[in-house]
């Protein structure tokens, strides 16, 4: 039985907020790959979009769940592109769950609207830009997510324990408690 369980979705759906919930719940340790990846660069995620580019940033990625993929037990709390590239939605699949966290275009901008730290939405700070985003990433999104929980109007707990639930129902995991 697969023993990870990665959160993925766009910027401002909560994967990082809802990942410490979740971990309280089931004990498991907790990893966020942007705060990985800016912690080993000594960088923020902007300064290295800005010094080497996005797709040094996305090999980053890739070369952080190939990593992760020797562990058990862990909520992996992915960047929003991350399920973009296809190796690294198979590399989710194969060692743990993928849960997509959505949200409307709406609530995504509420979220996110005072975090200068979005290099992807830099001078697009803007609903309409964010929907357009979305729907470009949504159908890789999908392909990659096991199980989708919309987030608008719930709490991080709330969130937390529908995965939970949701897990249970389809005996997803083995033993969550």
């Amino acid at each position: 039985m697969k023993q990870n369980i990665y959160l993925i979705g766009f910027m401002g759906t909560g994967k990082s907020t809802v990942s410490h919930k979740l971990a309280r719940l089931l004990g498991y340790e907790e990893l966020d790959t942007d705060a990985w990846i800016v912690q080993r660069q000594g960088r923020s995620i902007a300064e290295i979009f800005e010094a080497q580019g996005e797709a040094a940033f996305r090999d980053m990625e890739t070369a952080l769940l190939e990593e992760l993929a020797e562990g058990e037990r862990k909520i992996i709390s992915c960047g929003g592109g991350m399920a973009i590239r296809e190796e690294n939605a198979d590399l989710m699949r194969k060692n743990g769950i993928v849960v997509l966290l959505t949200a409307e275009p709406e609530t995504i901008f509420d979220r996110v609207k005072k975090d200068n730290g979005r290099p992807v939405l830099n001078g697009n700070m803007n609903v309409e830009y964010i929907r357009s985003l979305l729907a470009q990433r949504n159908p890789y999104y999908r392909a990659a997510g096991e199980m989708e929980i919309a987030t608008d109007g719930r709490s991080p707990e709330e969130i937390a324990e529908k995965i939970v639930k949701e897990m249970k129902n389809f005996k997803m995991i083995e033993k969550i408690f």
